[in-house]
C-alpha cells in the first residue's frame, strides 16, 4: 500500500486532501479507477464509479471497486437524492454533452462536486486560444458549456461558467508536470481541479 500511495499523483493526493474520512463519494467517469481505490486506502471512503468502458470496468473490479457500466448522462438517474457527501468529475467533464443538467444532477446526489479538467488554454495547447479563452467565433458561436461539440474549456471558461451558475468555489489547484502551480495557471497549467457548491 505503501509504494501505491507515494506513487499517487499530485492531483489525487489534493483532492483526497479535500475529503472527509469515512464519506460516500461518487465518481463520475471513473476510468480505470485508481482515484477511487487511492481515496478508499487514504480516507476510507464508501466509493461507487459510473464508467463505460468495458476495459476500465475490468480494471476497477480488480481492484475490488463497485462500478456500474453507463454513461456519465443515463446513470446518475438511480440514485436518490443526496445519496453522497461528493460527486467527482475528474477528466470527465469536457466528453459530457449536457453540462448544465449533468452538473445539477451532481449538486441533487452530493453536498459537493469536485471537478478536475485539461486546461486547454495552457501556453502550449494556446494556438487559437492566444488570449486565453475557449474560441466563439461565427462559425463556432458557442460557450464552450453549450456547444455540441466536444468541451475545450479553460480555467477562466470554468470560473466564469460557477459565477454564472453562481456556484460557489470552495478550492482551486493547479498542476502542470506533476508540479502545483501558482502563478497564471490559465497560462502555465496543464490541469485543474476545483471544489464547487452551492
Amino acid at each position: 500500500m505503501g509504494e501505491v500511495i507515494s506513487n499517487t499523483p499530485l492531483e489525487y493526493r489534493k483532492i483526497a486532501a479535500n475529503i472527509e474520512k469515512n464519506s460516500k463519494v461518487l465518481d463520475l467517469g471513473c476510468g480505470d479507477g485508481d482515484l477511487m481505490h487511492y481515496l478508499m486506502q487514504t480516507k476510507n471512503v464508501n466509493a461507487q464509479g459510473i464508467e463505460i468502458s468495458e476495459d476500465a470496468i475490468y480494471s476497477c473490479v480488480e481492484k475490488g471497486l463497485t462500478v456500474f457500466h453507463s454513461d456519465i448522462e443515463g446513470g446518475m438517474d438511480a440514485y436518490p437524492e443526496k445519496s453522497f457527501d461528493y460527486v467527482i468529475m475528474h477528466n470527465s467533464l469536457q466528453q459530457v454533452q449536457k453540462i448544465d443538467y449533468v452538473i445539477e444532477e451532481c449538486f441533487r446526489l452530493g453536498k459537493k462536486v469536485i471537478i478536475g479538467f485539461p486546461n486547454f488554454a495552457y501556453i502550449w495547447a494556446r494556438k487559437d486560444l492566444l488570449l486565453g479563452h475557449s474560441p466563439v467565433t461565427k462559425t463556432l458561436p458557442y460557450e464552450w458549456y453549450n456547444t455540441p461539440n466536444l468541451r475545450f474549456l479553460s480555467v477562466k471558461d470554468f470560473e466564469k461558467f460557477c459565477k454564472e451558475k453562481k456556484y460557489k468555489i470552495l478550492n482551486k489547484f493547479f498542476f502542470s508536470g506533476g508540479k502545483e502551480i501558482k502563478l497564471f495557471p490559465n497560462l502555465f497549467a496543464q490541469t485543474a481541479v476545483f471544489v464547487i457548491s452551492k
